[in-house]
């Protein structure tokens, strides 16, 4: 704990990703799994402000900017959750050091439930802020782990474990599954210029709302028990992830694209609503405009987003942005940047403020 006349500044951030390849085989049912995916910006950002605790103010107070909402939660002690599970959780997986009072603000430029792993980013970012107000830094990998533990420990939620680990270590990756929810993490070789190119290509398209496909998801899951880790469809994403990674790593984007298809394809054969209507609508301007693949991103379902790949041809892929603005229902594109790195960690102390 800094001394009592001290002010103490944290900022963390994590990553988002998009195209998952794979997701659904890490997780219990799947038993193993592979994953690829692709961090990128926006990223989500918390910043902590802690001081010595002299009764006047609440002990904490979160200020969750993305939701536009203020608030001093009550009854963490007793894991009685208020108005926001998972920022509440993380507080109480980490905890807060005696004596301080902290106000925390988490924001983003993302989308709340864009299926591009924001839930996890934030769970990310917040433990590794609350890890340094501790002057503690445990490795990615147990800060995705700690986040991991937040939703399915705290929240009893169903939770694979690849969003966790795609926020904490940024970058192109292979995650690998071994026997859940035990994981390792392959970094993919890109070439420069093939990572440039691939920023040149790569179009999320937000589809308009949260992802809300919590039904579908429990008639999935219930169908994979029956099925086993074996299924014919998990077998399929498995693959998809593996020829994502290699192609990518090969430099070849036309490959990629068929890659990132071949996911979106293996995710209907789990339910054909994990593809929503405008998804599919998406999915046809994209195959008009010559785009070589597309993903819809995260778990699938309605809402949420989807990631395309274009071949590259300016005109075309004008046409494809026109276009996907013209569907309405709130398509809109999401700017987008590749993020190399994970989760980072700021921390400053301030005495006599």
């Amino acid at each position: 704990m800094p001394p009592t006349s001290d002010i103490l500044t944290v900022h963390a951030s994590a990553p988002t990703r998009v195209c998952d390849n794979g997701g659904w085989t890490d997780t219990w049912f799947a038993e193993y799994g592979t994953v690829f995916s692709i961090a990128v910006e926006p990223r989500v950002h918390v910043d902590i402000v802690a001081r010595p605790d002299d009764g006047s103010r609440p002990p904490i107070v979160i200020d969750a900017r993305v939701f536009g909402d203020r608030y001093a939660p009550d009854g963490l002690e007793r894991r009685s959750w208020g108005r926001h599970p998972l920022l509440e959780a993380a507080i109480v997986e980490v905890g807060i050091p005696p004596g301080l009072a902290v106000e925390i603000t988490i924001d983003s430029e993302a989308p709340f439930g864009a299926s591009i792993g924001t839930s996890a980013a934030t769970c990310v970012a917040l433990i590794g802020a609350l890890d340094a107000l501790r002057s503690r830094r445990r490795s990615n990998l147990d800060v995705a782990r700690a986040a991991w533990r937040v939703e399915t420990e705290h929240l009893a939620l169903q939770s694979g474990v690849q969003d966790q680990i795609a926020a904490a270590f940024g970058g192109i990756n292979l995650i690998h599954v071994d026997a859940y929810p035990h994981a390792h993490v392959e970094p993919v070789d890109v070439a420069p210029a093939v990572l440039a190119e691939l920023q040149r290509r790569l179009v999320v398209v937000y589809l308009g709302a949260p992802h809300k496909s919590s039904a579908i998801h429990d008639v999935v899951i219930g169908d994979m028990v029956d099925r086993g880790p074996e299924a014919k469809p998990l077998q399929a994403l498995r693959r998809a992830a593996r020829l994502a990674a290699h192609s990518l790593a090969a430099g070849d984007l036309d490959t990629f694209g068929r890659a990132l298809t071949a996911n979106t394809n293996a995710q209907r054969e789990l339910h054909e609503g994990l593809v929503g209507p405008l998804a599919e609508l998406v999915i046809d301007v994209a195959d008009r405009c010559g785009a070589i693949g597309h993903k819809v991103n995260g778990a699938g379902g309605d809402g949420g987003a989807i990631t395309l790949l274009t071949d590259g041809d300016p005109d075309r892929t004008r046409r494809l942005l026109d276009e996907v603005t013209a569907i309405g229902h709130g398509c809109a594109v999401l700017p987008i940047r590749l993020s190399s790195d994970g989760l980072r960690v700021e921390r400053d102390e301030c005495p006599g403020h």
